[in-house]
């Protein structure tokens, strides 16, 4: 029996990535809510939305993607997933590295640091003015 409306083969991918990444149907919390948005009475009556919390790192997700309840399963585990991946391999690390670089950058320079900037450009500037063609005779 299929759990959701989906191919069987997606099912089955998802279920091995599952295993794969060692995350048991078991550690997952799965609740329905009533969507949010565009849908008039069927979204008010029907609760289509899932959120999944993933209970042994915390991690939650909330998907209302589409409007059938079995699809919203299948993408919020997929989802989930992702998450749960990318927080094992230190790619969470590496983001948050990488802003607090972007951070750093556009930070505001002291005077000091600027004044400094501004006198190795200024030398810079110097030595290409030195490059510039000489003028010849003829010329």
């Amino acid at each position: 029996m299929s759990l959701f409306t989906v191919s069987t083969e997606k099912e089955k991918a998802l279920l091995e990535r599952m295993a794969s990444l060692g995350v048991a149907e078991s550690d997952l919390r799965e609740t329905f809510v009533r969507s949010s948005g565009p849908g008039g009475q069927k979204v008010n009556k029907t609760s289509s939305c899932v959120q999944l919390v993933h209970v042994p790192t915390g991690l939650s997700v909330k998907c209302q993607r589409e409007r059938s309840q079995a699809v919203n399963r299948f993408l919020a585990r997929r989802l989930l997933l992702d998450r749960i991946e990318r927080l094992q391999k230190g790619v969470v690390e590496a983001e948050k590295e990488r802003a607090e670089k972007i951070r750093r950058q556009k930070r505001k320079r002291s005077k000091r640091a600027k004044e400094k900037m501004l006198e190795g450009k200024r030398r810079q500037s110097e030595k290409k003015g030195f490059r510039a063609k000489v003028p010849r005779n003829g010329e």
